[in-house]
């Protein structure tokens, strides 16, 4: 039984900048019945404030403790593995903060890891830099491996566009906390108070959100608002629990679209 659900937000609650209609009611349903929830986004930039209030302007009005980024996660597993350590980070507000919160420094020479979120601010220099702390024994740390992302003026590098680069200088191979990784899920379903079988995932896309709720165990439902299509599942191994053609319909009678199987 769903007692609380994980839920992405572009393709699901919106495309680009305008809400996917009907995602405003259901979002209200659930904080009018009391049902946790958590916003799980890949995009490590933005502070949680910063998500909370973006989603406000579409019409959407929670608070910053129903947002779970990848930058959190990613802080939260390495407190746990080095607790207190030191990090050089590629990346933006979201990740520098969540990596402060979590009690690591952001140094600029022997790290113990070196630590790769989304960001337009990078420069050529500080890829050379990580490639020598790599060289050097730092580890490397991936928020997420998503190769792009969408914007409203079209497709920009992602996360895992510039890892690439790094993996192929250093021969290293990077560890990704971000979806699909089960660590993201296991931490937000923690977040939530609740087993992952009492959990509901919510997304567009089968190779991020469907692939980790699966692997967690949580029920998943894909939404075709997004970059998913229904003729695209039998591509596929793994399937979601239920398809739905957007969360307008969790606010509705209308007819669940079952899954086919893969």
């Amino acid at each position: 039984m769903t007692k609380g659900y994980l839920i992405d937000m572009d393709g699901v609650v919106y495309r680009g900048s305008e809400l996917i209609p009907g995602a405003d009611r259901w979002i209200a349903d659930l904080q009018t019945r009391g049902i946790p929830f958590l916003f799980v986004t890949n995009n490590s930039q933005r502070t949680r404030r910063d998500v909370a209030m973006k989603l406000a302007r579409m019409g959407v009005t929670v608070g910053e403790e129903h947002i779970f980024t990848c930058a959190m996660a990613t802080a939260r597993f390495l407190a746990r593995q080095k607790p207190h350590g030191t990090a050089y980070v590629i990346g933006e507000g979201g990740l520098l903060q969540a990596m402060h919160h979590n009690g690591y420094a952001i140094v600029d020479h022997d790290p113990d890891y070196v630590v790769v979120g989304e960001g337009r601010a990078f420069n050529f220099e500080m890829i050379e830099t990580a490639v020598r702390m790599i060289e050097a024994g730092a580890k490397l740390i991936a928020t997420n491996m998503d190769p792009n992302c969408p914007t409203q003026h079209g497709t920009r590098p992602g996360c895992g566009a510039i890892v690439s680069m790094l993996e192929s200088a250093t021969g290293r191979t990077a560890f990704s906390v971000g979806k699909p990784s089960p660590l993201m899920f296991r931490f937000a379903c923690a977040e939530l108070g609740l087993e992952p079988e009492e959990v509901t995932v919510v997304g567009d896309t089968m190779e991020t959100d469907i692939l980790g709720g699966v692997q967690m165990g949580c029920r998943t439902v894909l939404v075709l608002s997004g970059g998913t299509r229904s003729e695209h599942l039998p591509g596929y191994a793994f399937r979601p629990d239920e398809v739905l053609s957007s969360v307008a319909e969790f606010c509705t009678e209308a007819p669940i679209l079952k899954a086919t199987s893969a």
